[in-house]
């Protein structure tokens, strides 16, 4: 008899969850909105109705959860999410496991995007592969050797948290490239009298600014969004050499909303790569492109998390099966 896994993507907006086969092929999906603001408890509750939704009278090899971090994947705790309103160490696997009875799976986000890029999107067949997300932060998934990077307690490839000196301060890739610091930059050089046709896009009102406006312009053609994306991909490659030189891996898949503006912010980070990595080889043949799995990357993500058991065994052995 055929057992089927559930996904499950606990975002800060939208809290989605999908029925997968034994070859990750979604079968049924369904999403709410999350309203963590109205308590942790009526969250577990919506995730508990979604999940038997899916389930429905299927028999169910296991659950995978996609949540944001920080929060450790052996335990199944989740610690504190800044986008989820009241969650601290909430003990999310044991009570979904308690509710279900299957063996249940948490993942960060981004580490489970990565997995999901290897088993079935655009890093499909690389043994060391990177997964980036540029967009109200910088998040990250580092495979290598076809196994998830987790660490100690699960707290590992937190790529936008990068530390580096910028104008004589301490600061971070996130801090310095995601869209909130975009919104920022455009922020304090207009308030400083910068011309921008961004002031237009908001009506006048600066504090309306966000990183998707400073986007948008800079691919109209605003010559000050374009110079605040080309810094942005500057730091980027600058914090993309860090890994190469850590990791050499043969692929880099982008995602996230600021990464969509393409060669604007690809063409300076391309240079930087080629600046500051110390031989050729690190980026002669590395190929850097786009995530393919869309915005269900989360949940194909979650369910090839419940089929490596936590990302613990290799991923060629789950291709392999999806393959046969």
């Amino acid at each position: 008899m055929t057992e089927y896994i559930i996904g499950v993507d606990l975002g800060g907006t939208r809290l989605r969850a999908a029925r997968f086969d034994d070859d990750l092929k979604m079968l049924a999906r369904n999403e709410v909105f999350t309203l963590s603001e109205q308590g942790v408890e009526a969250t577990i509750g919506r995730i508990k109705a979604l999940i038997h939704e899916m389930k429905a009278e299927y028999p169910i090899a296991g659950i995978g959860v996609s949540v944001p971090g920080p929060m450790n994947p052996y335990t199944g705790v989740v610690v504190a999410p800044p986008n989820l309103h009241g969650w601290h160490d909430v003990a999310l696997r044991q009570i979904l496991l308690d509710e279900f009875g299957v063996p249940v799976y948490l993942g960060n986000d981004a580490n489970v995007a990565a997995l999901a890029e290897v088993v079935l999107g655009a890093a499909q067949g690389y043994r060391h592969a990177i997964f980036i997300t540029v967009s109200t932060g910088i998040g990250s998934g580092i495979i290598i050797d076809r196994q998830m990077l987790l660490g100690r307690e699960g707290l590992g490839a937190e790529v936008g948290h990068i530390v580096m000196i910028v104008d004589d301060r301490v600061s971070s890739l996130e801090n310095e490239a995601a869209g909130p610091a975009l919104a920022k930059q455009a922020q304090v050089r207009i308030g400083a009298g910068e011309p921008s046709q961004i002031l237009d896009m908001v009506d006048g009102d600066l504090s309306r600014i966000t990183g998707a406006a400073v986007g948008n312009a800079a691919q109209a053609g605003d010559p000050l969004a374009r110079s605040i994306i080309q810094r942005a991909g500057r730091i980027i490659g600058y914090g993309v050499v860090s890994l190469l030189h850590l990791f050499n891996p043969e692929i880099i898949v982008f995602g996230g909303g600021v990464a969509q503006v393409g060669a604007l912010l690809f063409d300076p980070m391309l240079e930087a790569i080629k600046e500051a990595s110390i031989d050729d080889s690190y980026w002669r043949d590395l190929k850097i492109v786009m995530a393919g799995l869309g915005e269900n990357v989360s949940l194909y993500g979650a369910g090839a998390l419940a089929l490596t058991k936590g990302g613990i065994e290799n991923v060629s052995r789950v291709k392999a099966e999806l393959d046969e």
